[in-house]
């Protein structure tokens, strides 16, 4: 296993943490200069793997990195080319919280489904498992939350063998720091009309 961490440009000493603590226990760290978001970061990182299989994890905890079994094993039978960790098919705890958080994932989701002719449960969510030879073929072009769909909308382009598995959910409230608002929603609605239908 090889760990790629990509450090934000972040401000609340996180960049002090990695330099004196983590950097010397992970494969690889990569300082951005600005803050740029999710996407960018996951951008950064994922150039540099050099493993069979990819899988990206928030450094917030919200998912259990514990569950990275569930996910690898529809791809080391030889059935699955991604695999997407749904909050929604049960299997683990789940944090009961933001009731309009889940209606627009729900929404968000079926949109997606709709342009992709896929039956995800949960597009949007963190976990999302690929062979490295799927992620060589994807090139993110949004730098924050919209590439969620973004990425969803090139799989399904390439005929990718996709499974789900149920995964635990441990959200943050904002006051915890939760990042994702309501301009997060329609920048994701615009992403799945712009890779759904253009491209």
């Amino acid at each position: 296993m090889e760990i790629i961490l990509v450090d934000d440009c972040s401000t609340d000493g996180t960049t002090e943490l990695i330099r004196n603590q983590i950097e010397k226990d992970v494969d690889r760290v990569i300082y951005h200069t600005k803050n740029m978001g999710k996407g960018a970061a996951i951008r950064s990182g994922l150039k540099y793997i050099t493993g069979d299989a990819a899988i990206i994890q928030d450094a917030d905890l919200e998912y259990d990195p514990m569950e990275y079994p569930k996910l690898l094993t529809p791809i080391m039978d030889g059935k699955a080319d991604v695999v997407y960790g749904s909050r929604f098919l049960g299997g683990g705890p789940h944090r009961v919280h933001l009731f309009w958080h889940y209606v627009g994932n729900k929404f968000l989701t079926l949109l997606s489904n709709m342009f992709t002719n896929l039956n995800l449960t949960d597009m949007e969510t963190c976990y999302k498992m690929m062979k490295a030879e799927v992620v060589r073929q994807i090139v993110i072009e949004q730098n924050r939350f919209g590439m969620e769909p973004e990425i969803t909308a090139k799989i399904a382009r390439l005929k990718c063998r996709i499974f789900e598995v149920g995964v635990s959910y441990y959200g943050r409230t904002y006051e915890e720091g939760k990042k994702i608002n309501w301009k997060d929603g329609f920048k994701a609605v615009y992403c799945i009309f712009r890779y759904g239908i253009f491209r």
